[in-house]
């Protein structure tokens, strides 16, 4: 099982790259999040395209996160609904402002963007309209990997903007192009993605980080507890009702 070794040991790179280059970005996305729960509002997490959207259900709902973060689970493109027709929306011009008006996104919101490529035309009209509607933007994605991406890229949006240009924060997951890291004799492409597992890492670490923050100001956020633990049903039904009818997926 070489082959699993190899793995581990590439996403460890990725991982190591995150923390010696990311840290200063991840606070920045934490300390914006705090800022937010201390006024008792919920943050909105969106993974427009294919895999990306697991970004959004990491931390929406789980144990030992948040629970003001509130989810983007847009049918458009959810695997769950069809997996070409998930790539075809998420190149559909039009289809972000879509997504932006049925979540209600408006001024004063917070919205963070993960997306593996950072280039696809969901994800920037998405950036763009909320940025227009008064929201602060956090984005997740790769800068290389959108730098690498030629502009006639039928995945790119028209304005061929990449999304760690638009957003106020960016923080970069490091994938590279085609996302797979394993290369294997005789098999001409690479197997072993990492996008999910840097995406959750940073995303984790953001809202960890945030409540670290809160903590420090004597503010203690409320946090889910997994209903399959003992007391958790308990402990979770203390705070539902601060929550339900603030979140479409609750």
């Amino acid at each position: 099982m070489q082959i699993m070794l190899d793995y581990y040991k590439e996403i460890q790179t990725y991982l190591e790259a995150i923390i010696q280059t990311e840290e200063e970005h991840i606070q920045e996305a934490a300390e914006a999040v705090a800022q937010h729960i201390e006024k008792d509002r919920t943050f909105f997490v969106y993974g427009p395209g294919g895999h990306s959207n697991l970004a959004s259900q990491e931390v929406f709902f789980r144990a030992g996160g948040l629970m003001h973060a509130n989810a983007i689970l847009d049918e458009g493109t959810l695997l769950s609904s069809g997996a070409l027709r998930s790539m075809a929306i998420e190149r559909t011009p039009g289809y972000g402002k879509i997504v932006m008006d049925n979540y209600q996104i408006g001024d004063g919101d917070l919205l963070i963007l993960v997306n593996a490529y950072g280039i696809n035309t969901t994800v920037i009209e998405s950036a763009i309209e909320a940025k227009q509607r008064g929201a602060k933007v956090i984005g997740i994605s790769s800068v290389e990997h959108a730098k690498d991406t030629p502009a006639t890229h039928p995945a790119r949006h028209p304005s061929k903007k990449n999304l760690h240009d638009i957003v106020d924060i960016h923080v970069d997951s490091k994938v590279q192009v085609g996302d797979a890291v394993i290369s294997i004799e005789g098999v001409e492409q690479k197997v072993g993605a990492v996008s999910t597992f840097v995406n959750a890492f940073i995303m984790n670490s953001i809202t960890m980080q945030t409540t670290k923050l809160l903590n420090a100001q004597e503010v203690e956020p409320p946090i889910w507890k997994s209903g399959n633990a003992t007391g958790g049903d308990e402990w979770n039904q203390q705070f539902l009702g601060r929550f339900q009818g603030k979140m479409k997926h609750l």
